[in-house]
């Protein structure tokens, strides 16, 4: 990959990382952490429900071609991302349960 190639990649993805985490933040700070972290079955398997959620709905609006009425596929995208990012703070003992 070029150097321009790879810079422009870098700036790209730190935009996005930068979007993904002031949407994370806004909305723990509405949930709060608890909604994963009581999630019945435990944290892990609430976020292996949602993120299935998440992929079925992706799923079917990329399948039927429909727009969607409520959340954009970016949205959808946005949340996976999340949900993963979540997943790995809770793997690593640094998901807040209180």
């Amino acid at each position: 990959m070029s150097i321009k190639r790879e810079l422009h990649l870098e700036t790209h993805l730190g935009n996005t990382t930068n979007e993904l985490s002031e949407l994370l933040l806004s909305k723990h700070r509405d949930y709060g952490p608890k909604n994963i972290s009581l999630a019945p079955g435990g944290a892990i398997n609430g976020l292996r429900v949602r993120m299935h959620d998440k992929l079925a709905r992706i799923n079917n609006l990329v399948d039927s071609g429909a727009d969607p009425e409520h959340e954009s596929l970016e949205d959808s995208f946005k949340d996976m991302a999340n949900y993963a990012i979540i997943g790995l703070l809770v793997l690593r003992g640094q998901w807040d349960n209180e």
